[in-house]
């Protein structure tokens, strides 16, 4: 959750004024028998909307942050860390090919609509996904099967990639094989994540009667993901309400969950766009916690008594440049001056949390891949100058896209940041053209067609394969970077298809050395995200993937 580069999101506005929203609180009394009456809900702020109840229809961290609480995927992450344990299947395991992939699920886990998991309930979740139509295969809705599956059993689009999903079979109740065409790098990363969490077979017949439509930013979602009622998945929480008029969705706990049940009566996420709203909503008790804390508050809030635990590091921050926007950028000695005018140290010292980091490469050191032998580009100036000098670009004028009304777990003050790198550029004689875009839907479409020949982007991984962080932007000719380089497209075919692990990994670290040398853009920092919560709660752990279980959490 990813909190991944969605391709659409929906913006839902929601007016919140921090003293007026109280939430009714009553000490938590649990009775002999489990049950509880009057309860308090752990209210926790949220700096989006989801866009739908339907993780299958989502590409966005603030959507999964919810979904996730309610729905589960065949494997999950160990908790409060990035690597891959059972989910709804207990254990699982491939042919040598890495073609087919059984999944011996757990017994006694029942959907918050009553209905049994079973392998043929499995098997109609990723037939359901494999036969959508219509505005269904438009990325912008089914992101995540694309990426991961391709296609779909009737493409309609030529634009639309052939699918790598052969079919889904249940050789007995408890057991599904999900067969594939090839090997494929985002497995089986890709089982576990929120987009692939499971359903219930009677709320799919129910989702199948339903149609989205439009497109772009008049984009349609189908009714029953926009309202809680119809969605059954199986997890700790069923969600009871979307009101969207107060930004608020309301779970509750689900009494027969299979697994260790729920420490919270009900949990509502609610929607504070603004960092500065959420803190002060926290210091005034009218939330138990919030995400994406500045790193300027992190201190006050220690110093105040609250708890504000730190992500392990599982992001990277990056400038990309567009090389069609402005053909001057199509000169490496241009990429090249570009990364040496940047004081990345300086941004990482000032505008990230402690434990941030100024990267060399487009995926963290915590990702195997990470290579120790790429060229690397030291903030020196007179370097900067000389190569554009070469380059007969002394007079470069670059346009720099930057996106305003955001904080992002790998971009705290984006602005700030602009600030801080538009005085570099200037500093080595390129004239730059500033152009803040609000962050939903005009920065990330903007960005995404390539209107833009310089910009701030960044990704937090959903699994630990060095795949999902450079496979996303440089396993193909893509409109936001606007390059095509056939020798790095053919090296990431060669790492998508490989099934061994250890040759796959030795792939992604040359991939990492020769993207650093042909220099697409320039990869900034890997910070630590933070995530404050009240003194009265115990927290949940918190993920470096930010896929926290808020089960996890309860009062003291």
């Amino acid at each position: 959750m990813r909190i991944a580069r969605p391709k659409v999101v929906r913006t839902i506005v929601a007016a919140l004024a921090i003293g007026a929203i109280v939430t009714g609180c009553a000490e938590s009394e649990r009775d002999d028998d489990g049950s509880s009456g009057d309860s308090e809900a752990f209210v926790f702020g949220a700096p989006g909307d989801p866009a739908s109840l339907d993780p299958a229809l989502a590409s966005d961290g603030e959507t999964f942050r919810v979904t996730r609480q309610a729905f589960e995927a065949l494997l999950e992450h160990e908790s409060g860390g990035s690597e891959l344990v059972g989910g709804l299947a207990e254990t699982w395991e491939s042919n040598e090919a890495g073609t087919e992939w059984t999944f011996h699920l757990r017994d006694g886990v029942t959907f918050h609509d009553g209905e049994k998991l079973t392998g043929e309930a499995v098997c109609k979740n990723y037939d359901h996904w494999y036969n959508y139509t219509g505005t269904y295969q438009n990325p912008a809705l089914t992101y995540y099967w694309q990426s991961v599956f391709g296609g779909f059993a009737e493409n309609e689009s030529e634009d639309t990639p052939e699918s790598n999903y052969v079919g889904c079979t249940a050789p007995d109740e408890l057991t599904a094989v999900i067969e594939v065409k090839e090997p494929s790098a985002n497995l089986p990363g890709g089982f576990s994540l929120q987009a692939m969490a499971i359903h219930s077979p009677k709320a799919i017949d129910a989702y199948a009667e339903q149609q989205a439509s439009g497109e772009g930013e008049n984009l349609n979602y189908p009714d029953y993901s926009q309202e809680a009622g119809t969605v059954a998945g199986t997890g700790p929480f069923r969600i009871t309400e979307w009101n969207k008029g107060n930004g608020e969705v309301t779970l509750e706990r689900f009494e027969d969950y299979w697994g260790e049940p729920a420490g919270l009566d009900e949990l509502v996420f609610r929607t504070i766009s603004e960092e500065g709203a959420r803190r002060q909503a926290l210091q005034a008790g009218n939330i138990h916690g919030y995400d994406l804390v500045a790193p300027g508050d992190v201190q006050t809030l220690l110093d105040e008594g609250f708890q504000v635990p730190t992500r392990d590091v599982f992001n990277i921050l990056y400038v990309g440049f567009n090389q069609e926007a402005n053909p001057a950028l199509e000169d490496i000695q241009v990429r090249q001056a570009v990364a040496h005018a940047l004081d990345r140290q300086t941004l990482v010292d000032t505008q990230l949390p402690e434990g941030g980091v100024v990267a060399s490469q487009f995926i963290p050191d915590t990702v195997e891949g990470f290579s120790e032998d790429v060229t690397t580009y030291a903030y020196d100036t007179d370097e900067a100058r000389r190569l554009l000098s070469e380059a007969g670009e002394e007079n470069l004028t670059l346009e720099f896209c930057y996106p305003t009304e955001v904080t992002r777990p790998y971009m705290p003050a984006p602005e700030d940041m602009y600030e801080l790198m538009r005085s570099d550029l200037e500093a080595a004689g390129i004239t730059v053209e500033p152009n803040p875009m609000v962050w939903n839907p005009t920065y990330l479409d903007t960005v995404e067609t390539g209107g833009c020949d310089m910009y701030m982007l960044g990704w937090t991984g959903d699994f630990n394969d060095a795949y999902n962080f450079i496979g996303t932007w440089f396993a193909d000719y893509d409109p936001q970077w606007g390059f095509r380089n056939q020798e790095l497209f053919d090296l990431m075919a060669e790492a998508s298809t490989e099934p061994d692990l250890e040759t796959r990994v030795g792939l992604y670290q040359q991939i990492n050395e020769t993207v650093m040398d042909f220099l697409p853009g320039v990869p900034l920092s890997s910070s630590p995200p933070s995530i404050a919560f009240a003194d009265n709660v115990n927290p949940p752990n918190v993920s470096p993937l930010t896929q926290e279980n808020f089960a996890e959490a309860s009062f003291k």
